[in-house]
């Protein structure tokens, strides 16, 4: 129940933070698109992690110890603090393109948006079903073991695959094309944080060199 108060809490918590980085640029309330993003964010994590915390509470707790202060390697710190303010302004540019009307999105796209968030995030919790040691920080912890089934028979970062079709599908869901333009930088963040990571799992997660010789792509297969 511990567990479940704080989930409860911060996904409160964070659906606030996000409406206010939405309705206020935004100048209103009578954006549709902003509330069909928020319930599909709110679904699309929340059945999930009732799920893990009937399941498998550790991982759940893994998941919600994130941000910059959960991160003990320097570089990662300064990476996810500049993710956390790239996913911020893609919010905001989304609301004030649909405030003052830059691009149209035609409603179809924008319910494609939200099919790519709900994939996106989707794919980041089957990564953490399937890997109970899939952590919101990069860390490898005493026992852990190395995970290439499911997924990770495919890439060797499908939660951060789920994040680029996050990253795609946020602007699209809220009514903007110009949100998209935030997708370069977020996608160079996710590299760095990747090619960061790999070098701690080479070097402190047993297996891991050899799983990247057999799993060769990190991100998308067939392309990085």
């Amino acid at each position: 129940m511990k567990t479940f108060g704080k989930g409860l809490l911060s996904a409160s918590l964070g659906l606030l933070a996000f409406g206010l980085l939405l309705f206020v640029p935004a100048g209103t309330l009578h954006y549709w698109q902003a509330w069909m993003f928020l319930a599909v964010f709110a679904v699309s994590t929340w059945i999930p992690s009732i799920y893990l915390m009937r399941t498998n509470p550790a991982a759940l707790q893994r998941r919600m110890r994130a941000g910059p202060l959960a991160e003990s390697r320097p570089l990662q710190r300064l990476v996810i603090t500049a993710v956390f303010l790239c996913f911020a302004a893609i919010f905001v540019l989304s609301a004030l393109d649909h405030r003052f009307g830059w691009s149209m999105v035609p409603t179809p796209v924008c319910l494609l948006g939200d099919a790519l968030v709900a994939i996106g995030l989707g794919v980041a919790m089957v990564v953490v079903i399937q890997n109970g040691y899939a952590a919101a920080n990069v860390t490898v912890e005493a026992g852990q073991t190395l995970v290439s089934t499911g997924l990770y028979g495919w890439v060797r970062h499908p939660m951060y695959t789920g994040n680029v079709l996050l990253m795609i599908g946020t602007p699209l869901a809220l009514d903007s094309y110009w949100g998209l333009v935030l997708l370069l930088p977020g996608m160079v963040l996710l590299v760095l944080r990747i090619r960061d990571e790999e070098r701690l799992l080479t070097a402190e997660l047993s297996g891991y060199r050899e799983y990247t010789k057999k799993v060769r792509y990190r991100l998308f297969p067939y392309f990085w």
